[in-house]
This record gives structure tokens, sequence and C-alpha cells, in this order.
């Protein structure tokens, strides 16, 4: 629940603190959440600066770089990721947390092209594609630059300890889950394969960010990224498999309900977000395929929407005891993420 200015001066209204009570407490609410991102215009100046600077060097990085060479590209690589450590000492030591967090991620992206870099001037790049292609294309032989990227980000984010820089972990994960794809099926490129990857590494994922959330339940959110790009790929693989069964397409809605459940009690939107298309879809797929001339049907999912917010009624009655209870039930571990997450 966040704390707003409005509620605190609801509060002076009803005269349950002091207005003087509600200014010194609304300071130190933003003193305690100043490193904290958030949806503010500060904030998304950051993002916004570090997102282009980074796809600069990453999405939009373009053949003018390849008059270089090997070598230029190497060195050129370490010395913008050398500026942006500097920067990261540089807001950190003036307590700016999260611009620091942004210029060390900035660093790790530029992993992929240094490597690339190494690998042409040594000789052993294997083909002439660019390295622009990294972010465009599926090869096996980018898995070099993925697994180089892993160790250099999990090296910096065990030094820096900043959650932003979970983000090119995640992604990196997220495009070894397509780039294992050639590799296991020796090169060639296979659709079938590709969705299987990917639903089986996006479980994997899932899993990884579980057991990061629960392992940084009382510092900063570490696993927020890797959930993204977990369910990402996992839900993407799942609704990509084709089956002629109904039975089939029941289970799949089955798996999204619950993923809007784990969503809600995990505090998790990915979960909610993917889990709610998914079961869209698969109503669609009724009322389009098996009930497409039933008149029957319309009148079955009104009555079905009108109970689900009937339970919703019931739930919020009861929410705070069926809570308790079923919290007791889980690990102690788990029960003290939620808890700190309220």
């Amino acid at each position: 629940m966040k704390l707003t200015r409005k509620s605190l001066d609801q509060a002076v209204e009803q005269q349950i603190i002091s207005a003087d009570q509600a200014e010194r407490l609304w300071g130190f609410w933003r003193s305690q959440h100043a490193n904290t991102p958030q949806f503010d215009f500060t904030h998304v100046l950051y993002y916004l600066g570090g997102m282009i600077a980074i796809g600069a060097m990453t999405l939009f990085m373009n053949l003018g770089w390849e008059e270089f060479g090997g070598w230029g590209v190497f060195f050129i690589s370490l010395l913008y990721a050398g500026v942006g450590l500097w920067f990261s000492r540089h807001f950190a030591d003036r307590g700016l947390m999260i611009p620091a967090g942004i210029c060390a991620t900035f660093a790790v992206a530029l992993t992929p092209l240094a490597i690339y870099g190494l690998q042409q001037a040594l000789g052993v790049w294997p083909d002439d594609s660019p390295y622009r292609d990294y972010h465009r294309y599926i090869r096996w032989h980018w898995l070099y630059m993925e697994l180089g990227t892993l160790a250099v980000g999990c090296m910096v984010l065990w030094r820096y300890r900043y959650p932003f820089l979970v983000m090119p972990i995640a992604v990196t994960l997220w495009y070894m889950s397509m780039d294992l794809t050639t590799m296991l099926n020796g090169g060639d490129y296979s659709w079938e394969l590709r969705k299987l990857v990917s639903l089986y590494c996006g479980a994997l994922m899932i899993g990884l960010a579980l057991w990061v959330d629960i392992r940084s339940r009382f510092s900063a959110d570490y696993a927020f990224w890797i959930y993204l790009f977990g369910v990402m790929a996992f839900w993407g693989g799942m609704t990509l498999q084709h089956s002629d069964s109904e039975l089939n397409k029941f289970i799949y809605c089955c798996i999204n309900l619950l993923m809007i459940v784990v969503g809600v009690v995990l505090m998790r939107r990915v979960f909610v977000v993917f889990g709610a298309i998914g079961a869209c879809l698969y109503l669609g797929h009724l009322a389009q395929d098996v009930f497409e001339d039933s008149w029957l049907f319309p009148v079955a999912l009104t009555a079905i929407g009108l109970l689900v917010i009937y339970l919703g009624v019931l739930w919020q009655t009861q929410e705070q005891a069926l809570t308790q209870r079923a919290r007791q039930l889980l690990p102690t571990a788990l029960r003290e993420l939620l808890e700190h997450r309220q």
C-alpha cells in the first residue's frame, strides 16, 4: 500500500493526526523511499536517459563501428564501460542510488559488444554477421557473448548490489532461451523446439526469480526483471503450442488462472497480466470455435462472471482471517516474504 499526501491530509481532516505530524511523516516517508523506483518526473528522466544510453550501445548500434576493427571495438567498449562505472561511483557518493545503478547497468550492457570485438580481433568470429544482429536474430554463436554478459553482470551485481543490474542479466537469460534452440538442433532453426525451450527456460527463470525473491525479501527487489522475462518466455512458449485437444486447451486456461492466483499471492502483476490475457484467449476460442452458434454461452459466461464477483465480495469480508490461516501453512521464508510485501 502506497502512502500519499492526500491520505495524510484526509487523516488530518478527520483529526487522526495533527498537521505537524502529517508533515513530518510525509518527510520521513519521502526520505525512506528516495532511492526506490517511483513513477515521478525525476525517475522518468533517470530511466529515460539510461535506456537511451543503453539502447545506443545495444539495439541501435550501426555498422559504422565496424570500421574501428575488432581491437578498436573492444577497447572503446572498455573505455565506455569505465566511464559508466566512474559515473556510478560518482552518483553513489552523492547518495543518488537510482542513477548510480543505471550507470552500472550501462557498463554491463557493453559486455556483448566487447566480446564481439575481442572475437573479431582474435579471428574466431564464425561468420560475417555484424554485432547489431545480436538483438535481431537467433544464432548459436551469440552464446559466448551471453555467457560473458552473465558472468560480468553477476560480478558487478555482487559488487554494487543495485537492483537494476538484474535487468541485463534477465534479458540475457531470455536471449539464451532462444539461442539454445539452434545449438540443441545442430545450428538449424526449429520453431517447435524453440517453443519448448522457451517454455522450460521460462519456468526455470520463474523458479530462479522466486529463489532470489525469498533470499532478498528484507532488502531491495532483485527479482522483478527475472520474473518479467521468465513469465514472458514461459507464457509465450506455452501459448504458441498447438493442440487440437479441447482438454489441453482447458488445461492451458487453468494454468493461466493459476498464474493469476500466483501473481496475487506474490504481489507480482506480471503473472496477473499474462494470466488474464491467456484466460481471455481461451474464452475467445470457446466463443469463436466451440460455442459459435450457441445462445446459451454468453448467458453462462455472464453467470460465471457474476459468480466470480460474488466470490470477491465473500473474500473481502473474510480476507484477513483466511489470509492468516493460509499463511500458517507456508514455509517461514515465503511467509516472511509475503508479510514484508504488504
